[in-house]
Order: C-alpha cells, then structure tokens, then sequence
C-alpha cells in the first residue's frame, strides 16, 4: 500500500459502499465461479483442473497421480479457495452417473450413485480422459489466450480450444448472485450432427436442429416425457424445462403375480434417498397400492417394487408412485452462459452452437497461423542448409580460417541470422549425404504444407468445410460405442392415467358361483372343471360368472325387479355359499331369472312371460337399495321371464307352442322402465326364451353336448308382435336356446 493511503480515512455513504462491494461480489462470482464459458462449456476450476493435470502430463496414456498431488497444484498455482471444493469438483469430473461424458478416468472409490462419497484425496487417482484431451487439443499451439495466475507466478489459458462440445455434452448447473444456469447433458453425436447441420445452413432454425438433435441424453437414462412442443419452445428460448421418469417394465412370476422392475433412474437422484422415501411413505400409508420395496441393485440398478395385490393395474401403481417419489423429476433448463467477452447472457440452442463454432473457427485459425510461422521458420533454416551443402568446401574453408566466422558465411552465402546460428550449431555428422537428402525431403513437405496453410486461412469456405471434417472426426470418436449410444429413452406425453377411488379397492379375479336353488359363493380365480364343485343333496350348478372383486353384478328376479350385488360380498370358502335372499330382498331363492356383471355401455332386453319386453341400458338396472329397483313392470298373476344381453342386430323369440320368430332389434323400444312392447303374440302359453343374435352369423343351440347353427333363417323372419313358424328339425323339446 502506497505511504500516502496508510491511515487515510475517506467519509462514503453506506449505501454507495456496500452496492459498490456487493456488486464486485457478484460479478467476480458470476465469471469467476458459477457461470460456464459458452466455448469450452467449463467453469474455472474445472478449467483450471484439467489444464494443471495436462501440465502433469497425465495424459489417456501415462500413469496416474494422487488426486492429492493434482489438488496441491491446482490451490496453489491457480485457484486459491480450499481443497474440499476443489477435489470435489475433479471427483464429480471423473463420475459417469454424474457426466455423461467424463473427464477425468479415476483409480479407487470415486462414490456411486447411492449418494456414497468419494474416498480421501490421498488414497484415489486418476488421468485425464480421451474426452478432456480433445478439449485441450491445440493449447500448446498457440489457440487462446493467456492470462496471468493470481499471485502472477504462472500462466493459465482463459478458454480451452474446445474441440469437444463439452457444454451441451455434458451440461452445467450453477447458482451466482441474482441469476444461475441449469443445462442438461446431451449426446455428443448427436450436438456434432446439429452443429454440422449449421456449418451447412447457418440460417437452420430450431426445429431444424432439433431433428438431430432432439433432446437430452442424461448419463443414468431414464425416459424423457415431455410433449414435443414444450422441448421445442425451450431450445428455442433457452429457458424451460423436462419431465424424466424411471424406466421401468413388469416382472411376471407364478400363479399371476407380477411386480415393477425399475432399472434405470431420473438424473442427480440418490438411489438410497429414494428407497428410504419409498419406505417412508409406505410407513405412512401414503401409497396404498404398492406393498413393498427392495434394492436388489449391484453394478446396475434394481429396484423391485410389489404391489398390494395383483389386482391392481401395473400402470396405475406407477402413476401413484410416480406422483409421490422422485422416480418422476423435472429438470430445468437455463442455458445462461458467458459470451467470449465475459457477458452473462441466456441463449437458445441455435445461439449456443453458434458461438461454439465461432471458437472453433478462431481456433483453427489461430492454430494455423502458429504452425505457419513455425514452419516459415523451419524453412529459413532448411534453405540456409541446403545453401552451404553446395558450397561445403568453402564452408570447411571459412570456418577453419577466420576467427569470426559468422559474418563471413553470411556474406559469402547471403544467410540470415538465424541461418547462419544454425548452421555454427550444426553437428559435424549432418554434413553427411543422407542428410542432405533428408533435407531437402523436409523442406518440400514443409513446402506442400505451407502452401496448404496460407490456403486455408485465405478461404473462409475452405476453413469451414475443414470444421465439417472435424466435426466428423468427434461424431465417429465419441458418438459410437457404449460410450456414445443414447441412453435416454424419448417417449411421448404419457397419456393421464386416471386414479379413481376404485383403484385403491383390492381387486382380485373370481368365479361366481350359483345353483339352481338360489345358492351363491365365490372361489379365488377361475373354475378349471365345473365337476369338482359340490353342491347340497338335490341341488346343481346353474351359473359360472367370472368377474373381480371390485364388480358390481345384477340378479334379475321373476318379479321384474333388478338388483345390484357387491362381488366382494359373496360369500368364500369351501362351503355350500348361502341363499341369495340374504342378499337381495328375495321371498325364495328360486325367483332369480339372470345374474351378470354390470358393464359400463352393456344393454339387456327384458321380457316377461306373456312376451312383452323391452331394452334396458346397464345403468338402469343399478340398484341402489336392498330392495332393487322394479324395472319390468308385470301384469297380475304374470312373471318376469328372461334377462340376456344385447349382442347382435336381431331378435330371436320362441313361445311355449314351440313358434319362433325372428326380426330386427331396432324394433324393441330402449326404456329404463315399464312393461314394454308385444314382442311375439300366442294364442296358448307364453314366452320360453329369446336370444339377440347377428342374423349373418345364424341361429345356434344346444343339442345334447353338440351346438347346432341354422344359417338359412327366411322363414322365421318376421315383424315383432307376430306369430312365427314351428321351429326347425332338431331344436330342443325344452324351447330353451341353451
């Protein structure tokens, strides 16, 4: 400190003094800490790690070192913070769950993806990787600038050359002082075919680049579900975000049980947080479809999620899973970067690629200006050679004779300076023929590729198509092989998965079970042979239903009344069920007509005995009381005769007198209640049974065990309230369709 400012006291508004320091706060953290350079898509202590382990010569090639040894040089010759930091920083460089391209290969515990950290400093090593050396490619030949270390010591580069794109490769996230930045990892092969695209057509817009590049590759896969014009409008601003969720698949044992499988996590979740959260929420009941969790992971991820029960649908399971857990994340993106003049600014994709390439075109052309000069350099010395290999007499001559030689030779040769030092420092074994071959070998190679140079950097077209080839040459290096295959699975939108009320009933398959005396129960799954079932002396089977737990099932009673049965309410075990009275509001256990399950959209046609009937849709059957619900309303001394299903475009009726007609369902009215239309007239008797039928397909019935179809039906084809004919040879004496 100056003499003149010891002990000076300057009077400042607070104000004005603490904006001026926190605004020096916040400028040296947002470019000196927490931004990433848009060229080289690093921030200075990655920067500074990997150029201070290129000045180790750690190269893909050579022994590893101590991570201790790497940190000490880092801290003291370049980035004076704490080692903590800094070898947490190189630890994450060398993590393949956390970059997708890394660039440093360790030796030792570098931690998992468990969340488990890394070892001491003093036990792990490591190198730099293919990847880091293509970043540093060209430092040595003069391709960016240097600046001056903190303590003024040393030098370090202000930018790498970047011959990888490294800040859409592998990301960046950081928090400064009023802004931060968040980028995703992408797949290097497929930013090089984007950045081809704009070396091709610099006005390619968005969704142009998008089409080779359409989203980001996260190191520990996953699947990303963001709709498509979302990823779009974010590459397009710079700003938005992106849904990623568990790969998952399901596993299918014995005896239909099954459980989820997920073998691949969101990115930067700790597999171990988000077993203890699952559990965590399983203790808490919060997801009452899903039974239990476990970690079967080794080197690859293995979570195995068990449902409650296996009635549950597999994708309504992970729906809730996936709105309580982090097995669901959104990453944001915010590609905030600094510009090649230090400024702070949110760019698009096509703006980020854009001044990538901008670099490397500076690069190139400040690589070639440095081997240019070289070679403009070696070349001088080369002709000064192959100048006094003419004349070596003379040379022999007048370095034996004069006591300064130097000017002499320079005037005898026309040599310059420089020509003539190395010509004095020349060995006595280069005067040999084979060597003024291989001269003059060298300089025409130098020659050749001189001419290249100077080429090169007077065509901008000729620069560029070389930024093509190189390009080309990263695409092919890193975008093939384990490496470079896209481990992110793009996936539309999930649909939305409804989770209603119902799901988180146990659902389970069974069979109803009825007998011909009114007698209910229910077994677990289905029925192989109906012959093992036992009934009450005198009793038999009637009915097999398949259907769920969660099903609601109609018994349709002779007294035209509907009512509505929980399948869970059936009665189980190995007993004979009970009475279906005990049930429904039923006087004998002998009046039900039908039971089926209620389908959402499912119709019936409804009949009585005298044969009027009606068609009724599911939901009108629904019974909200014990009592049911009357829906066919009978004449005195009259019964409800029948209640099937409405599968076809015809109606099949046959009458006690053994009379069938057959005619159009649009013909039946559809009511939710009443007693309906004359669907056959008789003269004795009344309705025995009906069918709806497709009137292609034909009339079938039983016969015995043997199911016989009659296709030729024009003689029972009718209008509905007629008579009929005499129903066809063969059919049943019981009138009955079976």
């Amino acid at each position: 400190m100056p003499d003149d400012l010891i002990g000076k006291i300057e009077d400042a508004p607070l104000a004005d003094a603490l904006s001026e320091r926190y605004l020096a706060y916040a400028l040296s953290t947002i470019m000196s800490r927490s931004l990433p350079d848009v060229r080289d898509g690093l921030k200075p202590v990655h920067r500074r790690l990997i150029y201070a382990m290129h000045q180790l010569r750690l190269d893909p090639t050579a022994g590893f070192k101590k991570c201790a040894r790497v940190v000490g040089d880092v801290i003291g010759k370049y980035h004076p913070h704490g080692d903590v930091a800094v070898y947490d920083a190189l630890v994450r460089l060398a993590q393949d769950f956390a970059v997708r391209y890394p660039l440093v290969e360790g030796q030792g515990n570098f931690g998992n993806i468990d969340g488990d950290n890394a070892a001491a400093m003093r036990y792990t090593e490591a190198r730099l990787t293919e990847v880091a050396r293509a970043l540093l490619a060209g430092i040595d030949d003069d391709a960016v600038d240097f600046r001056a270390t903190y303590d003024g010591e040393e030098q370090e580069p202000v930018v790498l050359p970047g011959g990888f794109p490294n800040l859409l490769a592998n990301g960046a996230a950081g928090i400064a002082v009023g802004m931060a930045t968040s980028i995703p990892p992408h797949n290097a092969g497929e930013v090089c075919a984007a950045a081809a695209l704009l070396v091709r057509n610099p006005e390619a817009t968005t969704a142009e680049l998008l089409a080779h590049m359409p989203g980001p590759d996260f190191p520990t896969g996953g699947v990303l579900v963001e709709d498509a014009t979302a990823i779009a409008q974010a590459y397009e601003t710079g700003r938005g975000g992106f849904r990623l969720r568990a790969k998952w698949d399901v596993e299918r044992g014995k005896h239909g049980t099954w459980s989820i499988v997920v073998t691949e996590i969101p990115y930067q979740v700790q597999k171990s947080r988000l077993v203890e959260q699952i559990a965590e929420l399983l203790e808490q009941k919060k997801l009452p479809l899903l039974g239990d969790v476990r970690d079967e992971s080794t080197q690859a991820v293995r979570l195995v999620l068990e449902p409650k029960t296996r009635g549950v649908e597999p994708e309504v399971l992970m729906e809730t899973v996936f709105r309580a857990t982090a097995l669901e994340t959104r990453f944001p993106l915010n590609m905030n970067v600094l510009t090649a003049d230090r400024t702070p600014r949110v760019m698009g994709l096509r703006e980020v690629l854009r001044h990538w390439l901008d670099h490397r075109h500076e690069v190139l052309l400040r690589r070639s200006r440095h081997r240019l000069a070289a070679i403009e350099r070696r070349l001088e010395v080369l002709d000064g050679f192959l100048a006094v290999f003419l004349n070596l007499d003379e040379l022999i001559r007048i370095l034996r004779s004069e006591d300064e030689p130097k000017p002499v030779m320079m005037a005898a040769f026309s040599l310059s300076d420089v020509q003539a030092e190395a010509i004095l420092n020349m060995r006595l074994r280069s005067l040999r023929r084979l060597e003024e071959m291989e001269i003059r070998r060298e300089h025409k190679a130098l020659t050749n590729e001189r001419r290249e140079l100077q080429a090169l950097l007077s065509d901008e077209a000729l620069r560029w198509e070389r930024i093509a080839q190189e390009l080309r040459e990263t695409r092919e290096k890193f975008g093939g092989g384990p490496l470079g295959a896209r481990r992110t699975q793009l996936a539309a939108a999930p649909p939305a998965v409804a989770v209603t009320q119902e799901a988180f009933v146990e659902r389970e398959a069974i069979t109803a079970i009825l007998s011909e005396k009114g007698w209910v129960r229910a077994v677990r799954g289905a029925v192989a042979d109906a012959a093992d079932l036992k009934f009450k002396e005198g009793d038999r089977l009637r009915l097999l239903l398949p259907c769920e737990t969660t099903d609601r099932l109609c018994l349709f009673a002779t007294n035209g009344r509907a009512y509505t049965l929980r399948a869970s309410d059936l009665p189980r075990g190995r007993g004979d069920g009970q009475p279906v009275r005990l049930l429904a509001d039923l006087s004998n256990e002998d009046d039900v007509v039908a039971l089926f399950v209620l389908r959402e959209g499912a119709r019936f046609l409804l009949a009585s005995a005298g044969g009027r009937g009606f068609v009724a849709k599911a939901e009108d059957l629904l019974a909200e009381k014990r009592t049911g619900k009357q829906v066919l309303n009978l004449r005195p001394g009259e019964e409800a005769r029948l209640c099937v299903p409405v599968e076809g475009d015809h109606v099949a009726v046959i009458g006690d007198n053994r009379k069938l007609l057959i005619f159009p369902l649009d013909q039946v009215p559809e009511l939710a209640r009443g007693t309906g239309v004359i669907l056959q007239r008789y003269r004795d008797g009344g309705l025995a049974d009906a069918r709806v039928l497709h009137l292609t397909d034909g009339l079938s019935w039983k016969s015995g065990e043997r199911t016989r179809t009659e296709s030729d039906l024009r003689g029972w084809l009718g209008e509905r309230g007629q008579t009929g004919h005499v129903a066809p040879n063969g059919f049943p004496r019981s009138n009955r369709f079976g």
